[in-house]
């Protein structure tokens, strides 16, 4: 009998200690300040990185004119020009200093450059990591929300604790606000959704219960 009776107050015990974890867990995740609502820039421009597809076009030069990955580590090769560094550059910024290069081969050499495959730097993505279904790193795009990352990552998992989610946010510094994933997906709350912005990493936790 008090075999039976230590163990039903041991398992009690292990309840209130998970339920006072828990507790923590979820204090500790509302200890971060809502995400604000709107954080797009209107002056954004997109910043080439490494695994983008460029495509040159040089105008009455179509012999110059090329298509070509920017490689691991941000260069870029072509017909006159060897390791251009594109990374890290805007496609007009690109395109002026090809004209630069270009300059001293041909007279008045005009460049456009157009992005056509996307990856973008790792300052330019939004990386989602924990119990999403897809976890992968997404390049930004003007006016992304939230509801645009989860769709592309497929939603959460069944063990995803998504009210207790967080945005860690590398423009501010690394802050961290709390975002509510589980009343955007789960309950349709369109409130819950909120702007992302470039270099933000979105940290899913899994669900004690």
């Amino acid at each position: 009998m008090l075999t039976r009776l230590h163990d039903v107050v041991g398992a009690a015990f292990r309840w209130l200690a998970l339920g006072a974890l828990a507790a923590l867990l979820v204090a500790c995740a509302s200890a971060h300040p809502p995400a604000p609502a709107d954080a797009a820039s209107p002056d954004y421009r997109y910043i080439i990185g490494p695994g983008d597809s460029v495509n040159i076009i040089v105008w009455r030069n179509p012999e110059l004119s090329m298509t070509v990955p920017v490689r691991p580590d941000g260069l870029i090769a072509g017909p006159l020009i060897e390791d251009m560094q594109a990374m890290g550059k805007t496609p007009t910024m690109l395109a002026r200093d090809m004209e630069k290069a270009l300059g001293t081969f041909i007279r008045d050499p005009v460049v456009t450059v157009i992005v056509t495959g996307f990856v973008g730097s790792q300052s330019e993505q939004i990386r989602v990591v924990g119990e999403a279904s897809k976890p992968q790193a997404l390049p930004y795009r003007q006016q992304m929300t939230l509801l645009d990352v989860m769709i592309a990552v497929g939603g959460l998992t069944d063990f995803a604790d998504g009210n207790g989610a967080t945005l860690l946010r590398q423009s501010d510094g690394n802050k961290q606000y709390s975002v509510r994933l589980n009343d955007l997906i789960r309950r349709g709350d369109i409130s819950a959704n909120v702007d992302v912005k470039p270099g933000d990493v979105l940290i899913i936790p899994q669900s004690w219960f």
